[in-house]
């Protein structure tokens, strides 16, 4: 494992990025050197961006694109079977086989083939070993516990060969539960990274799906995981680099938990395609959660994204939520009085931090849209909020203050509980609070005294009030807000026509009335 970096707060981090030399989104693809089937490496690009270089990821993780990368000349291939398992190629002391159970004890490069419908692939290695698992269309089931175990290695690689698929599925219940005993259906004490351009399916009924007690990297592969509770897992880190991802779980989707260890606990979405459906929190990091390129979807969760601090710097995120959609909370616990600006009254200000310079974030919640229980800035990207219609939440909800500087942002929801951006802000905006609900369907329309219209949002569910701000809004300026007419959008905003609108109202840019905070009176101007 890497020395331990510390610097992965979530200022250190956008600076890393930056001095990476890479944009967000439209970046040139950076490749992740894979193996071929003769066992030549060749070079893999995707379609999405990869906004931080591998070359950085290299010296803050255990992730090295060589260890991808081998002789085929040298690998052992052993035939998964039922009471007969045995290597078919090669030669390697390092595979014992007792029962149903196959144990490889060394460093080298392993190909598994075959199924076991009842046993268990153990890997315990040498502290400096690098053990490379190919699943060549492996089949493992365990009936007492997990079917994959990394006791003990340097870095555990799983390989996902090329025109297979392969699955894991472990017990609903394990024999043995005592302290660090396996609790997913692949289970790694040892730094995990999975990789390839096959298939794997994972189904972990007893608790886990992807567990990994040091750092995960989530290279390449296709891979589904349905999960009794937390889908995938990485202690020190998570990452997902490439790839397609696809995880139902109970518990938490994915997610970095250490606690204990500074500068660990962080996740970053850097490529790839990452879809969640939970029963708690989409996406969850202790310290850091990044999304700095690919396509994230949290389908179903009770809070989408959740981390001390949350950057947003490129790539898709669509988040639907119960409660909050984004909420910057946990971790330190550090806090000053609050209050300053727009950006909720006495509330405390925490060491939390909402940061989006790029990309485009959409959000669909019931509780909070966008949530910091310290302070937020937006400048760059597109984050559209459609928020709750309850009162005792907001669409955009800052103990501190909310910056806007740059970029589009459109949030709408309930009235009731509406925070503007604060007096640091460099870019304009405007407060549209109705008289009453408009239903979902509703185009909202802003227009310049000349008639060009500078906004068009399209409300996805009951709406009382808009926060709008963009470029197009030139502070101290008079609009005119309609509701109606047409609008051609995406993500709900875009450009609209007038015809057949109805007038509401005047706003000025930049004059912000609202009540902030619990139980604030949602002011601005009503029709």
């Amino acid at each position: 494992m890497k020395s331990l970096r510390t610097h992965l707060s979530v200022a250190a981090l956008a600076a890393t990025i930056a001095l990476a030399g890479c944009s967000v989104a439209g970046t040139t693809a950076t490749g992740v050197s894979a193996i071929s089937g003769s066992g030549t490496s060749s070079t893999a690009t995707s379609g999405t961006a990869q906004a931080v270089s591998l070359d950085t990821l290299a010296a803050d993780t255990h992730y090295d694109a060589d260890d991808l990368t081998w002789d085929a000349a040298s690998e052992v291939a052993v035939a998964l079977t039922d009471r007969a398992s045995s290597v078919t190629s090669g030669s390697s002391d390092a595979v014992t086989v007792d029962g149903d159970t196959v144990t490889i004890s060394a460093a080298g490069t392993y190909r598994l083939s075959g199924s076991l419908s009842d046993g268990q692939v153990v890997v315990a290695a040498g502290e400096e070993d690098v053990v490379r698992i190919i699943l060549d269309g492996a089949g493992i089931t365990s009936s007492t516990g997990s079917p994959f175990v990394v006791h003990s290695a340097n870095e555990a690689i799983v390989y996902l060969a090329d025109g297979t698929t392969s699955s894991l599925t472990d017990a609903a219940t394990y024999a043995d539960q005592g302290t660090d005993a396996p609790n997913a259906a692949l289970y790694s004490m040892a730094d995990l990274t999975i990789a390839g351009t096959g298939a794997l399916a994972v189904d972990g009924n007893y608790n886990d799906g992807i567990s990994a007690k040091g750092g995960l990297v989530l290279a390449a592969g296709t891979v589904t995981v349905d999960a009794a509770d937390d889908g995938i897992v990485g202690k020190d880190y998570a990452v997902l680099l490439e790839g397609a991802y696809q995880v139902s779980a109970a518990g938490d989707g994915f997610k970095s938990h250490n606690e204990e260890d500074e500068g660990r606990g962080w996740v970053l979405i850097n490529g790839g395609t990452l879809n969640v459906a939970s029963g708690d929190d989409g996406i969850k990091a202790y310290n850091t959660l990044t999304l700095a390129a690919g396509s994230t979807t949290v389908e179903e969760s009770e809070e989408g994204l959740e981390a001390q601090h949350i950057v947003m710097q490129g790539g898709t995120a669509t988040v639907t939520a119960n409660d909050d959609g984004l909420n910057a909370s946990g971790g330190s616990a550090t806090s000053t009085s609050g209050g300053g600006g727009m950006g909720g009254g006495s509330m405390a200000v925490g060491d939390y931090t909402v940061e989006v310079t790029g990309g485009l974030l959409t959000i669909n919640s019931q509780g909070d849209g966008l949530d910091s229980n310290g302070n937020a800035s937006i400048s760059g990207g597109t984050v559209v909020v459609n928020g709750p219609t309850n009162s005792g939440n907001g669409a955009l909800d800052v103990n501190g203050e909310l910056a806007v500087t740059g970029g589009t942002v459109a949030a709408a929801g309930s009235a009731g509980m509406v925070v503007t951006p604060g007096e640091s802000s460099t870019q304009s905006g405007v407060q549209v609070t109705l008289g009453s609900r408009v239903p979902a369907g509703t185009v909202i329309q802003v227009a310049d005294s000349a008639g060009t219209v500078a906004a068009a949002f399209v409300t996805t569910k009951a709406t009382a009030s808009l926060v709008f701000s963009s470029a197009a809004i030139t502070q101290g300026e008079e609009y005119t807000v309609y509701t109606g007419g047409t609008a051609t959008v995406s993500a709900g905003i875009g450009e609209g026509s007038l015809d057949g609108a109805t007038e509401q109202g005047t706003v000025t840019a930049g004059e912000y009335t609202a009540e902030q905070g619990p139980g604030g009176g949602g002011g601005g101007p009503r029709w």
